[in-house]
This record gives structure tokens, C-alpha cells and sequence, in this order.
């Protein structure tokens, strides 16, 4: 029978273990060539921090490992049958999810040590404090952030004074924070109620910094809640002396305050712009657009396609609401046949995620040497014959570059515009996501192909067909 001493280090190391698959994992996620492996080591090392942690609690008593064990394995049938049914279209909203489940068992740890605090140090207290805050910002926020995705909130919740409100929040939650940290016994929010009243305050200021957030900043929000769980699973390892947690959650962490960095970075803007200004509060905003939109038949845009040299396709979240991206790797590999060069360009914001419109491609097998980022493929748009862009609409905005006026004046795009033909495919002649008039649509290269994504996809197969 192994010493409890030899027990201790074998779970030690295996967890060491765990970790350096979650790291390696999230590295070959970097990539779409070795993503789907990636998943894979994350996944192996999660499952054997799991075993490991079961194995190690194995003499608690019995009504515990219950419990535990059937957590899991509800928890699992859910994630699998859920990630099995989510449609592409909806995977934003499931990682927002997702991604608060994690900032909710983080602040469910540190509820658990803080109502227990008398056992505990301050310094013990204080970590799981401010690991519990962070996770109940990221849990309720995220789930804001998933009722807007999945339009169940439709409008940005904005009223006077609302910095002011969420300071005084803010406040009010660091003070209960104090008084369970420092395990003060008088007075009346002493205790259980200032522990239970601090957690209510963090969930509602996670609700409170959401709410007024458009729509169109949603991949910022999900990268910083995604970089919010990190860190408060990283806080709550200390707290569990859990090697696995505090790597992983360092790791998580990290990545996603770059990624959100990146993020701001590729719409010209600073996180505290995307968290507290009223951006596309008004449907005027940019300071209008002057021209009409003119519009094109079908058949005589597949004509101009099949006769082209060079294709550039943009794709954007209208593709993914009318889940057509089948349809236009079908249509790409028809205009391929004719010796047309095809390219997709895909901007860091594109869709309601980071990389949305990189898994929409990969789903419907688009190789990946035909696809581009922003500064790999902007150089081209200039020699391209035609510049198709579905359903996007801010990425290739030129107001970006030459309207001082835009609220997104400065932000990086796709250079559509210079393209010697643009064809938009568009629902209908309104705004797009952010409520911004784009400047691209009225230029005089510009043609509008309206009607839903799959549908205009396909009649424009038909008439490259045609076309012969």
C-alpha cells in the first residue's frame, strides 16, 4: 500500500502532467491545421485531472463521491448532447455559455471556503475573495452576453449615470469583501449575510457592465470573460493547492487577455471604450451616408464571376445566419474549375467570435492555404476582379478610413473597396449588426445581390453554370 507521502506526489505529477497538455493543447489550437488535435490533448488532460482528483478524495465518504460522480456525468451527457445539436451559427452563444460555467464554479469554490472562513488564513481568504468576485463578474456577465447573442435581449439596456451606478457597485462589493476577508464578528452584515451579499453584488455588477454593451463589441466581451474565468481559476487552485487549476487557469488567463487585446486592437478601440461608451447607440451614427444602392441580378453577377481571373469572398455573420458556407466552398470550387483564382479574406472580428468565420470555412472544408487574415490578403483586393462579400458589413466599411465622423473611423478593414467590382449579398438595404451605414455600399463598383445568404449563393451556382 503506497505511503499517503508517495500518494501525494503521484497526484502532484500527474496533475504537472494534466497541465502540460492543457498547454500543449491550446498551442496547436493556434493553428487550423492541428486545432481539432489540440482539442484533443486538452481534453486528455482534462479527463485525467479529473480521475486523479476522484482517486484522490477516494476515502471521503460516500453521499461526496456520489455526488460528485453523478455532477459529471449529468454535466457530461448535457455537453455532449448540446455540442452534438448546436448549430455553427449558435457556437458563439454556446462558448459564452460555456465560458461562464467556468466562472461559476470558480466563484462556487470560493463561496464554499469564504462560509467556512474561520477555518482558514487571511491570506487564504483574501485569494478566494478576489477569485470568487472575478468569477461571479464573468458568470453573470457571460450570460448576459449569451441572452444577447441568442436575442433573447435585443436591445442595449443605457441610462444616465450608469458609470456611476456600476462604481458604486463595484465599491459596495470590494467593502463586503473586506468585512468577510478580515472576519470581522459585529454588526449586521458581519458573517453569512455579508458573505451572501457580496456574491449577489459581484453577479449583479457582472450584469450591470454587460447590458449596455452592443451586439457588435460581443467578441471583445467573450474574449475578456473568457481571460475573467482564467484568472479566477487560477485564484481558486491557490486555494485548493491544485497545480492543474492554477496552470490551466494561468494559461486560459493569459491567452484570453491577449486575445482581447487583439481584439480591441482590430477595431481601433480600448477595452474601457468597448466596456463604458454608447457604441451604434443611434442608427445615424457616422454621420450618414450620401448615394443609392444599386442593385444586381443573379445571372448577370455569376456572368461577371465566371469570366473573372481573380475572386476575393469576405464572409461575415449573414453566411453564418443562413448557414450557407457549404454553398460558397461549392461555388468556389465551380469558379476553381473554370481557372478562376479564389481567395477568402477573413478580418479578426468577422462573426459574434474570435475565429467564427475560420470554423464556419473549416466546417464546410475550405483548405486552408485559400484562406487569409486581414494583413495577408488586403495588398490583393486592389488586383481583384470581383470582391464578394456576404453578410459582412463593419469589416468593409471605408468609412473606417476616411470618415472622421464613424464611430469606427481608424478601425483596420478588409479593403473591398478597392476592388474593381464589389458584390454585397444582403438581406434587405438596412444596417448592419452595429447600426452603421457603410459607405461601400453606394460606390459606383458596388452592386447589391439582396435575398438570404444560401439562397443567393445558389442561384449564383446556377448562373456560373450557365455562364459556360
Amino acid at each position: 500500500m503506497p505511503s499517503a507521502s508517495t500518494i501525494q506526489t503521484l497526484t502532484q505529477l500527474s496533475y504537472l502532467v494534466a497541465a502540460a497538455l492543457f498547454i500543449l493543447g491550446l498551442k496547436r489550437m493556434s493553428s487550423p491545421v492541428t486545432a481539432v488535435s489540440g482539442v484533443r490533448w486538452a481534453g486528455v488532460g482534462m479527463v485525467l485531472a479529473t480521475v486523479v482528483t476522484l482517486a484522490f478524495v477516494i476515502g471521503a465518504p460516500l453521499l461526496y463521491l456520489a455526488l460528485m460522480s453523478g455532477a459529471i456525468a449529468v454535466g457530461g451527457v448535457l455537453a455532449w448532447v448540446s455540442g452534438k445539436r448546436v448549430a455553427m451559427t449558435n457556437m458563439p452563444q454556446m462558448i459564452a455559455l460555456y465560458n461562464g460555467m467556468g466562472g461559476g464554479a470558480a466563484a462556487a469554490i470560493a463561496a464554499v471556503e469564504l462560509y467556512r472562513g474561520s477555518e482558514h488564513s487571511i491570506v487564504h481568504l483574501t485569494i478566494a475573495t478576489i477569485g470568487g468576485f472575478i468569477g461571479s463578474v464573468s458568470f453573470s456577465g457571460s450570460l448576459i452576453a449569451f441572452a444577447k447573442l441568442q436575442g433573447l435581449i435585443t436591445k442595449s439596456v443605457r441610462f444616465s449615470g450608469q458609470k456611476y451606478v456600476n462604481l458604486a457597485i463595484l465599491l459596495a462589493t470590494v467593502g463586503l469583501g473586506f468585512i468577510a476577508v478580515s472576519g470581522m464578528s459585529s454588526g449586521p452584515l458581519a458573517g453569512l449575510p455579508a458573505v451572501s451579499l457580496f456574491f449577489a453584488l459581484a453577479l449583479l455588477l457582472g450584469v450591470t457592465m454587460t447590458l449596455p454593451i452592443g451586439g457588435a463589441d460581443m467578441p471583445v466581451v467573450i474574449s475578456l470573460y473568457n481571460a475573467l474565468t482564467g484568472l479566477a481559476v487560477g485564484f481558486e487552485g491557490f486555494v485548493l493547492d491544485n497545480a492543474a487549476m492554477i496552470i490551466a487557469g494561468t494559461v486560459v488567463g493569459a491567452a484570453g487577455t491577449l486575445l482581447t487585446q487583439l481584439m480591441a486592437k482590430a477595431m481601433n478601440r480600448s477595452l474601457g471604450n468597448v466596456l463604458f461608451s454608447n457604441f451604434g447607440e443611434t442608427s445615424s451614427a457616422g454621420g450618414g451616408v450620401t448615394g443609392s444602392q444599386k442593385a444586381i441580378e443573379a445571372s448577370d453577377a455569376g456572368v461577371m464571376m465566371a469570366y473573372s481571373q481573380k475572386i476575393i469572398i469576405v464572409p461575415g455573420y449573414g453566411l453564418a445566419v443562413a448557414q450557407a458556407q457549404h454553398k460558397v466552398w461549392e461555388l468556389a470550387q465551380l469558379l476553381i474549375e473554370k481557372d478562376v483564382k479564389v481567395r477568402f479574406a477573413i478580418h479578426p472580428v468577422a462573426g459574434r467570435m474570435p475565429g467564427h468565420m475560420n470554423v464556419l470555412l473549416a466546417e464546410a472544408g475550405v483548405p486552408y492555404d485559400l484562406i487569409s487574415d486581414l494583413d495577408e490578403i488586403n495588398a490583393e483586393f486592389e488586383t481583384a476582379d470581383v470582391a464578394l462579400i456576404i453578410g459582412a458589413n463593419d469589416v468593409v466599411n471605408p468609412d473606417a478610413r476616411a470618415n472622421k465622423a464613424s464611430p469606427i473611423f481608424g478601425m483596420p478593414i478588409l479593403n473591398a473597396d478597392k476592388a474593381k467590382n464589389v458584390i454585397v449579398i444582403k438581406r434587405g438595404q438596412g444596417q448592419g449588426f452595429s447600426g452603421i451605414d457603410n459607405a461601400l455600399f453606394v460606390l459606383d463598383q458596388t452592386r447589391m445581390l439582396y435575398g438570404d445568404a444560401q439562397a443567393a449563393v445558389s442561384q449564383l451556382i446556377q448562373a456560373v453554370k450557365a455562364a459556360g
